[in-house]
């Protein structure tokens, strides 16, 4: 970050701990629910995210000037659109089987809040470097829960990462229980993300006090 100034360089560190669009904002946590329990699939969600939302930023910040407000929600939904779309089409052709996984969860992108909230609060009013530092920083954070999330789920929950076998099965070539880790399929489960993100929440107001809303 020394190559960007004081400012700029909050603008990506920032959702990475104290302003993280899941954790602290509580957007786009369908997604941390619904596509986490594999690894693979979080990281690649998370990619396509940044994609759309760095990309997305900026073309918002070059066209700000021209878009009649009246339709603006519609012109930030078009370009979301277009990007995904792109997105769809790059996961079909070179990871078909993850697109068919993903499926209609790509498709969601379009109707993810962080990229809607990070277009009118930020894109519409600044200019193309910073916007894109916004975009990418704040799809950063959360892509960082997205993987911290299906790391702990396909882990415990498969017994793998990435598809290879970590934690080794436990049962050997007998049919007979080995020592060794035997999978938790309860943690496969969406109710599991959710309590995987209360947990990385509870530990992050544990570290900073400050981010405990007084009542």
């Amino acid at each position: 970050m020394a190559l960007l100034s004081k400012k700029d360089s909050k603008l990506i560190l920032d959702p990475l701990a104290d302003n993280n669009p899941i954790t602290i904002q509580v957007l786009g946590i369908c997604s941390a629910l619904a596509i986490t329990a594999e690894l693979n699939a979080s990281i690649v969600m998370s990619i396509s995210v940044i994609f759309v939302l760095g990309v997305g930023n900026v073309v918002i910040s070059l066209i700000r000037n021209i878009i009649p407000s009246k339709i603006r929600i519609i012109v930030q939904l078009t370009v979301i659109a277009m990007l995904v779309i792109v997105v769809d089409q790059v996961l079909k052709a070179y990871a078909y089987q993850l697109s068919k996984e993903l499926s209609v969860f790509v498709g969601l992108i379009i109707t993810n809040c962080i990229i809607m909230g990070r277009f009118e609060a930020f894109a519409l009013g600044n200019g193309v470097w910073r916007s894109f530092l916004d975009g990418i920083g704040n799809a950063l954070g959360y892509g960082a829960i997205l993987v911290i999330v299906g790391f702990f789920r396909e882990l415990l929950g498969s017994g793998t990462l990435l598809g290879y076998e970590i934690l080794g099965n436990p049962v050997d070539k007998t049919g007979l229980y080995a020592l060794g880790y035997e999978n938790n399929g309860f943690m496969l489960l969406s109710p599991m993300a959710l309590i995987v993100v209360g947990i990385i929440i509870w530990v992050q107001r544990s570290k900073n006090k400050a981010l405990i809303e007084d009542h």
